[in-house]
């Protein structure tokens, strides 16, 4: 997780907002529909099997379209399957 916040600290230039984002994000200085679309994500990642369509209307609700909902959904998921891959051999442990 650490090289995911050092990539977003070099984009924003926002290390308090990183940090936040670390500590938790819930409590982050950031946009509702960021936060939605995160809930989301977080949901994903812990077990997708419980998304619902519920989960899609709270999407759609703070802006996002089907093909954003699709963009967001593969990309959380490409993250967990590399990062699950990379945890499976080793990869940046000492």
């Amino acid at each position: 997780m650490e090289s995911h916040a050092e990539f977003l600290r070099r984009v924003t230039l926002d290390a308090e907002l990183v940090q936040a984002l670390q500590e938790d994000y819930t409590t982050a200085p950031i946009s509702e529909q960021e936060r939605v679309m995160l809930d989301y994500v977080v949901q994903v990642t812990k077990d997708a099997t419980q998304i619902t369509q519920r989960h899609h209307e709270r999407l759609r609700a703070v802006g996002f379209d089907d093909t954003a909902i699709l963009q967001i959904t593969l990309i959380a998921s490409w993250f967990n399957y590399i990062n699950r891959v990379a945890d499976a051999l080793g990869v940046g442990r000492e």
